[in-house]
């Protein structure tokens, strides 16, 4: 029996809000939901109105039990493919919209890696990770990343303390970390969300 892949056109979604700033903050949502989520929840952030806002959608949608359509970024099969197929992917949402002066890449769960892979190949001025890890193939010697907000909930189960630190300690060998650590579970919270705005700020005054 034969295994094999063949390359095809998925069309992608992606949530774009142009509010005439130079800077551009480009979301990815967590597993199990939609792009609207992670918009809804970027524009919590204060000082968010100060920058154009998209929230991509991942390319496997799948029904909840309720009948709600939601995506996920991606699985252990054909991984190394799904990434190279995201990245692509990712670069034609960047193509499609005005060039910012600074960007910035966010995500949330399994979208804080995916926000990682793109900050790793896609040139950027900061990175926000919240509930999920950086990615082994973001670990390599000569990934280059920038200023990083790492954060996560003490009664986070998925995204462990260990793995936290864990992260912590290589992240601190590529580039500057701002860790944030709040009372909370795999959420949103409004202390991160007073972190992200600082980081943003700080983004503004570059």
């Amino acid at each position: 029996m034969l295994t094999a892949n063949v390359a095809t056109t998925v069309r992608g979604r992606y949530l774009y809000e142009d509010r005439g700033a130079e800077r551009l903050l480009v979301g990815f949502h967590g597993y199990a939901e939609a792009a609207e989520t992670n918009f809804a929840e970027l524009g919590r952030i204060a000082g968010a109105e100060r920058w154009s806002v998209a929230s991509i959608q991942a390319l496997h949608p799948f029904y909840t039990r309720g009948g709600d359509v939601v995506a996920s970024w991606m699985t252990k099969l054909d991984r190394e493919l799904a990434i190279e197929d995201n990245l692509s992917y990712v670069r034609n949402v960047l193509a499609s919209l005005p060039p910012p002066r600074r960007l910035v890449f966010s995500g949330f769960s399994q979208g804080a890696s995916m926000a990682a892979r793109a900050a790793a190949h896609i040139d950027c001025a900061g990175l926000i990770m919240l509930g999920g890890d950086v990615p082994p193939d973001v670990q390599g010697d000569g990934v280059q990343l920038p200023p990083v907000l790492l954060a996560r909930g003490t009664r986070d189960e998925w995204y462990s303390a260990e793995k936290f630190e864990a992260d912590l300690a290589f992240l601190r060998t590529k580039t500057e970390v701002t860790p944030c650590v709040f009372e909370g579970g795999h959420e949103w919270s409004d202390a991160f969300r007073a972190a992200a705005a600082a980081f943003l700020e700080e983004e503004l005054a570059r």
